[in-house]
């Protein structure tokens, strides 16, 4: 029995759903389950949503081969377009839709010689700075893998903020202009497809990129993209373990590994049964808070492998097998991220095998 436990629930992931689905009602939607679904579980999140949005979205081949081999239906995207050493054959075998940023993956497709065998994304650079076409190269390269045999008409088209969750930018827009100017530089016979530049933050905060097909990533979990949360949605991941371990403390004494708490007054301390080995991360400074039967209290000392130590205060009456939440609907993780400096991203994604995912509706 696994005590560090990622419990998920089904019903806000697919109230979220919903609530995009009535955000942005004329377009097509893509739930991003890389990362192990920001840390819900792949393979669950996907088996839930598949006749629910209308694409997937992947970093990697392996994990689109994973969707397909649990019976995942829908189209599915990979982000990051095709690898220097992945097999090129995945993208037929699997029926996989690459993004396509870089001139090499054009020469590699113009090797393939079964004709309109693949749904392709051209991306364009429109500030990111990190994967795609700059717009002087652009039209050219669009126009190369649109005459590639193995490549279907229309060509999608998709780019990505990179400042969409600071509200007060003037880059959000500017990115928008650099879209819709390579889009008005194309071919007119060419244009037909899915185009895409909004994510979570996007979708959220500026309608005009929703064009029609957005991206839910983080938001689809219930977790802002942003640093205060602007939308009402549904968090679907409770991280919690529970209490092994209750013990009397004298002022004084210090606990935990390198000494660097030392206790003020006598009290008791709690011990849970999560750590860095299950994705809790060691770098979690003193006085995180985390909550046991309906109240906040603090880690003291150094988050360790496999344990966390908190003040339970000297008059508690927690006892082992009591539950302790790290984050959840009472503690949002978006809270915890600001206590300490470490992104929600982060948070959820570096979640281990060890804990264990459980779902509940």
């Amino acid at each position: 029995m696994s005590i560090a436990v990622v419990e998920v629930n089904r019903k806000s992931i697919l109230a979220n759903i919903e609530f995009f689905r009535e955000k942005s009602p004329d377009v097509t939607l893509m739930a991003v389950v890389k990362a192990n679904a920001y840390g819900h579980g792949m393979e669950g999140v996907a088996q839930l949503l598949d006749d629910k949005v209308d694409y997937f979205g992947v970093a990697r081949v392996s994990e689109a081969v994973t969707l397909r081999q649990v019976g995942i239906r829908s189209p599915i995207v990979l982000l990051e377009g095709f690898f220097p050493h992945d097999d090129i054959n995945d993208l037929l075998d699997f029926n996989l839709q690459p993004v396509i940023h870089s001139s090499w993956q054009i020469d590699v497709l113009n090797t393939i010689p079964f004709p309109n065998e693949i749904v392709a994304w051209f991306k364009i650079d429109t500030g990111m700075h990190r994967l795609g076409f700059h717009f002087d190269e652009a039209i050219s390269e669009f126009n190369r893998l649109a005459s590639c045999k193995a490549i279907r008409q229309p060509i999608n088209i998709i780019s990505h903020f990179s400042s969409a969750d600071e509200l007060s930018s003037s880059q959000t827009n500017k990115q928008i202009a650099q879209f819709d100017k390579f889009i008005n530089s194309i071919d007119s016979n060419l244009i037909g497809g899915q185009q895409s530049i909004a994510a979570s933050g996007g979708i959220l905060a500026w309608p005009d990129s929703h064009r029609n097909m957005v991206r839910i990533g983080i938001a689809l979990y219930g977790v802002s993209p942003f640093n205060d949360a602007v939308a009402d949605l549904q968090p679907a991941m409770t991280l919690k373990s529970e209490l092994i371990s209750v013990r009397k403390h004298k002022k004084g004494e210090t606990v935990g590994y390198g000494q660097t708490w030392t206790s003020h007054h006598d009290t008791m301390l709690g011990v849970a049964a999560i750590g860095y080995g299950d994705g809790y991360p060691r770098s979690i400074p003193e006085n995180t808070p985390v909550s046991i039967n309906g109240r906040l209290v603090p880690i003291v000392g150094r988050v360790s492998m496999d344990m966390i130590v908190v003040d339970l205060g000297h008059d508690c009456h927690d006892k082992p097998g009591d539950e302790v939440i790290l984050w959840g609907k009472e503690l949002p993780v978006e809270q915890i991220a600001k206590h300490t400096g470490i992104s929600a991203y982060e948070l959820l994604t570096r979640l281990t095998s060890r804990a264990k995912i459980r779902y509940k509706d």
